[in-house]
């Protein structure tokens, strides 16, 4: 349960920093995205369900605050948790290599897929225009921002969590 109450609040407070201090540190409208960082990295630390539970309520939160359509964040933000996911125990989780190479890579497949679903269904077509301005600056400024913050997801994870993954991991307990 604690485990459980720790990452609701964190994907919260990620939510109201996503919400109010990325958009302050924005560079010409764009703003890093501290939400996908989150996901990859309870997907690189956690595994793929809880990503994915994760990444589902992260995207409800987007919706219901500011998405036109109920479920397209949900979307996105769940296929990034459970792609993240997909790395659990094949890397060490202290390497700051691949969670920056695959929060990258999520960061550009969730831009693409705003882009599909917010303006190409509308006959928006500009697609070198939206990777050019938009989706490409955002994936570096949020792969530097990664080297920054998932050092403190890592902590969190690691230290707040130790005596649920002691118990969770314990050869003697039924699985």
């Amino acid at each position: 349960m604690r485990n459980k109450c720790i990452l609701l609040i964190t994907a919260v407070l990620c939510f109201f920093l996503q919400c109010t201090l990325c958009q302050k540190i924005a560079i010409g409208l764009i703003a890093p995205n501290l939400l996908v960082i989150f996901v990859v990295s309870i997907g690189l630390m956690r595994g793929k369900k809880t990503a994915l539970f994760v990444g589902f309520f992260v995207g409800l939160l987007m919706d219901l605050f500011y998405g036109g359509y109920l479920g397209i964040y949900s979307f996105l933000y769940m296929m990034i948790g459970y792609l993240s996911g997909l790395a659990f125990r094949i890397y060490y989780d202290n390497n700051i290599k691949v969670p920056m190479l695959l929060t990258g890579g999520c960061d550009f497949l969730y831009n693409v897929g705003v882009f599909v679903f917010t303006f190409l269904l509308r006959g928006r077509v500009q697609v070198l225009f939206f990777i050019k301005r938009i989706i490409i600056p955002e994936m570096i400024y949020t792969i530097f921002l990664t080297a920054l913050v998932y050092k403190l997801f890592y902590y969190i994870s690691h230290r707040l969590m130790k005596q649920d993954r002691k118990e969770r991991d314990s050869t003697w307990l039924l699985k």
